[in-house]
């Protein structure tokens, strides 16, 4: 008898087994893409061509360092990683790491979880669920898509049933040719999560501009959107029959939080037909703790919009506090067209019609509102604005400067852009499905 041989045979095959079952698969550390100078801060164990090769080549965890270059790719990733972009500041030409559509254009790689819609994603991220893949240090850059049509939907970075952190990123130009851009087509960052699923997507210290249609959108139930510390810039006044601009949207059952943001120029050409928003949320979870805290917005329509088309099913209890907020460019600063919020502690200056709308046009909307401790200077109309058969709702020890009336339920007596009559506000947003 030989014990001990018996254990080495047992280990050797305990090995085999393991070896067989990653498949192939290089172990997790790090692999680099391009070549850099100087080298990358850790010796990678595999280098590759595209990022496409290196994120199929890698096992699960693996770090890519991404060397300075543009890479003319679609990226998919359906396992946690890292993509890392390394900087060399003495490179000829690009010192940065760039995705950009391919030199035949962008395709198909991924259709809607809600209605089944194509899509083209510069990068998807899909089914890692709880399992992270963190983007650092990037630019995505959707200029020469070649897309010909409103189909399929260009998006810069796609999280699909997909958790995960995105850093220092630069997301630009997700726009279509000049004839298409009434499309409802084109976006930045988009998290969604199909029926029964849960995701967490975290944006912070990014840039997001020239979008043709949201910046960042966080659709459907079980989706959880942070951002924290980014800028999100729309086109300023798009013209009529452009796509009307939201900046950020939450929306559909989503939840989430915006802490020290910047979300400016979200404007549409014809505000009595469709409504731009900096931040749009609608339909968000029910009293889900969504909170907007610290965060800058303005020269939009309007700035900040929380509303419902299902009273009592979706987009109350949302807490909005410690922002500022300035010229909203036709109507409300902050537009509040459901139950149970807390408007508290914000600057609101120059809007066009009130600083605060406790909005009853979404039907039983406009009640159990708590708007206190904001300073409001220089509304067209009111400070608060509460609709008349609004209830419930707390206004006081708010400071006012240089308005017409401090708090009012009537526009009548008030110079508006669009007149004495009020449009409904609910249904002249576009969110992004």
């Amino acid at each position: 008898m030989h014990p001990s041989g018996i254990s080495r045979f047992s280990g050797l095959f305990l090995i085999l087994m393991a070896m067989a079952a990653l498949g192939g698969q290089a172990f997790a550390g790090y692999a680099a893409v391009g070549t850099c100078t100087p080298p990358t801060a850790v010796t990678p164990a595999h280098t590759f061509t595209t990022i496409q090769a290196a994120v199929t080549g890698s096992a699960p965890g693996t770090t890519i360092q991404i060397c300075p270059g543009t890479y003319p790719e679609q990226v998919k990733i359906s396992k946690k990683m890292t993509l890392q972009g390394v900087i060399d500041p003495t490179a000829p030409t690009v010192n940065y790491a760039a995705i950009v559509p391919p030199v035949a254009g962008m395709s198909v790689n991924a259709y809607d979880v809600d209605d089944a819609h194509a899509i083209a994603a510069q990068v998807l991220v899909e089914n890692t669920f709880s399992a992270l893949v963190s983007l650092n240090n990037l630019t995505i850059d959707g200029t020469g898509n070649q897309i010909g049509g409103c189909a399929p939907d260009l998006v810069g970075i796609l999280f699909q049933n997909g958790s995960g952190i995105v850093n220092h990123v630069a997301v630009r130009n997700q726009l279509l040719g000049d004839v298409l851009s009434g499309c409802q087509a084109g976006e930045s960052i988009w998290a969604q999560t199909a029926t029964g699923q849960t995701s967490k997507v975290t944006i912070e210290n990014s840039s997001v501009h020239n979008y043709n249609k949201n910046g960042i959108t966080g659709n459907d139930t079980g989706t959880t959107l942070v951002l924290i510390d980014d800028v999100v810039q729309g086109s300023g006044l798009n013209p009529v029959g452009l796509a009307a601009q939201n900046g950020v949207q939450i929306a559909y059952g989503a939840t989430g939080k915006m802490t020290s943001n910047t979300v400016i120029d979200n404007l549409y050409g014809d505000p009595t037909s469709y409504v731009s928003a900096d931040v749009l949320l609608f339909d968000t979870a029910e009293n889900s703790g969504v909170a907007i805290v610290s965060n800058t917005f303005g020269n939009s329509q309007i700035p900040l919009y929380v509303g419902t088309d299902t009273p009592g099913t979706y987009g109350d209890g949302v807490t909005i506090t410690g922002n500022h907020i300035f010229g909203s460019d036709v109507f409300d600063a902050i537009d509040v067209c459901s139950n149970g919020n807390s408007v508290t502690g914000n600057v609101v200056s120059n809007s066009a019609e009130s600083a605060i709308h406790l909005d009853g046009s979404c039907g039983g909307t406009g009640n159990s509102n708590t708007a206190t401790g904001n300073t409001i200077l220089e509304s067209a109309c009111a400070g608060i604005l509460a609709d008349p058969g609004t209830s419930g709702n707390t206004t006081t020890g708010d400071t006012y400067y240089t308005m017409p009336f401090t708090i009012t339920s009537t526009t009548a007596s008030c110079t508006i852009p669009l007149g004495p009559a009020r449009v409904k506000a609910g249904n002249k947003f576009s969110p992004k499905r």
